[in-house]
């Protein structure tokens, strides 16, 4: 049973989601024939949260947590209301955002031994081949720092500062894979110079970074990519905000990541830079235990919306229009090309890139809807579940996925209409036959290019291996 603060706080977020308004947001039309809004590139600050459930701030209908400055980046920008990530955990999503693919395309949905994350010293990483977010920006001449949890791999050859950065700073993967033969590593670019992290201060170390970052790069365009190590277990904050809510430590870690948001819209104003600097704010995946991901159904780690609809607040004043909520699908492969629209980039033509470039709809210009006929919703190397429109199907399978928990087998075959039933509640599979079948051909098509645990994907690119993995120690006193 779920505690009284979590039960009124889930009310209190239904009862917000009833009085939101949606805004209309372009049909879909081809990249060339969107004009950028301005010929001066913004500065991009994506900001990845690590299991924050869709319910965990104010302006998401949370009473518990005290988020004003996540806040104003949605009075201040546009909220989006069916963002999703490509993934109910870390490693997967993660590579889907950097790359702007499904993660079985760029074969990072499993680790070197079929688990559904990376681990410490592990042979697998993203394939260096892969073109990143900071690549295709780098190539427009930003500056580009990555500072916080990386979790695509943490040998040299698939390290932050290979992929694109030009720095980093932070932990190479989840904050609870402290190993006796690995400490948890704090690295700055490929050296680990603390091990085991003290993490009681992570985000506000993480923010003081930040903050150097942006001042420092703030005559050029910059892209700061800033994935947060909380709220991901073992919860932490710093004494400042330790003890400081009456709601325990979940809610204090939130309210540091509140804190840090609002340090780097300080610095911002400051430096006189916000005009032309947008910032992104989004998480993983669904929350865990202490998160509260109402009004959705499931959690991290399941395809229910809990585990793949993210909360996603994006803002960039004068070009964002102020207080809009936009409820059309897309999700994290979408920020590359949207941001290679906005500088002028090119977007791979050599390989298939799943995202597409949802500048109309950020821009809310009328009429706009999602570039997207489907959103598939993978788990390790299975289809589980497909999104059109309105609509989304769970084909009736045999599920043999196991994390967190035992599997579901014999899955029943499942439609929801989620515009009417967000929460995934009432199934109306029987009633709406001809909707299973558009939906059922979509998945067939699909797992013939990605694949299924019952057959290989014939449109899957490798990932990258080293012979010998080794972890990321301190360096030698001799």
């Amino acid at each position: 049973m779920k505690s009284p603060r979590t039960f009124f706080a889930c009310i209190f977020a239904v009862l917000a989601l009833s009085f939101v308004v949606t805004v209309d947001c372009l049909p879909a039309a081809a990249d060339d024939a969107i004009k950028r809004p301005t010929d001066t590139p913004p500065n991009f600050i994506l900001i990845f949260i690590d299991d924050m459930g869709y319910g965990d701030l104010g302006c998401y209908g949370s009473k518990i947590n005290r988020t004003p400055s996540i806040d104003r980046l949605a009075s201040e920008g546009v909220k989006m209301t069916s963002f999703y990530s490509a993934c109910s955990v870390c490693t997967p999503s993660r590579a889907a955002l950097m790359t702007g693919c499904y993660p079985q395309r760029v074969d990072m949905h499993v680790d070197s031994g079929g688990l559904c994350v990376l681990f410490p010293a592990g042979k697998k990483g993203l394939n260096p081949k892969e073109i990143t977010i900071a690549e295709i920006l780098k190539d427009r001449g930003y500056e580009t720092m990555c500072i916080g949890k990386w979790h695509l791999g943490d040998q040299p050859p698939f390290l932050p500062t290979r992929q694109g950065f030009d720095s980093y700073y932070g932990i190479p993967y989840s904050n609870d894979m402290n190993r006796n033969f690995a400490p948890l590593p704090l690295m700055r670019d490929e050296t680990t110079f603390e091990a085991p992290v003290h993490q009681d201060d992570i985000t506000k170390r993480y923010t003081e970074e930040a903050i150097k970052f942006i001042t420092k790069s703030k005559d050029k365009p910059f892209f700061l990519y800033l994935p947060h190590t909380m709220v991901h277990a073992p919860l932490k904050a710093s004494e400042a905000f330790r003890g400081r809510t009456k709601h325990g430590i979940f809610s204090d870690a939130v309210e540091e990541l509140d804190w840090s948001t609002g340090e780097i819209m300080k610095t911002l104003d400051k430096l006189g830079i916000d005009e032309r600097t947008m910032i992104i704010f989004t998480s993983d995946n669904g929350g865990m235990h202490l998160a509260c991901n109402d009004p959705l159904r499931g959690r991290k780690g399941q395809t229910w919306e809990g585990g793949m609809r993210e909360p996603c607040l994006i803002r960039w004043p004068g070009q964002i229009p102020a207080g809009r909520v936009c409820d059309e699908v897309s999700g994290t492969i979408d920020i590359l090309p949207t941001f290679a629209h906005l500088t002028g980039g090119k977007v791979p033509t050599d390989r298939v890139i799943d995202g597409k470039n949802i500048w109309p709809l950020l821009a809310g210009t009328p009429g706009a809807v999602s570039p997207h006929e489907a959103y598939y919703y993978y788990q390790k190397d299975q289809l589980q579940a497909v999104r059109a429109g309105q609509w989304k199907l769970f084909p009736a399978m045999e599920t043999k996925i196991k994390n967190w928990g035992k599997p579901d087998l014999n899955q029943p075959l499942q439609l929801y209409d989620l515009d009417a039933d967000i929460a995934e509640s009432k199934n109306l599979a029987a009633e709406h036959p001809e909707v299973v079948a558009r939906l059922t051909a979509l998945m067939d098509k699909m797992r013939a290019e990605l694949g299924d645990w019952k057959q290989p994907g014939k449109a899957m690119r490798p990932a990258a291996m080293v012979e010998d993995p080794s972890p990321r120690l301190l360096p030698s006193k001799e």
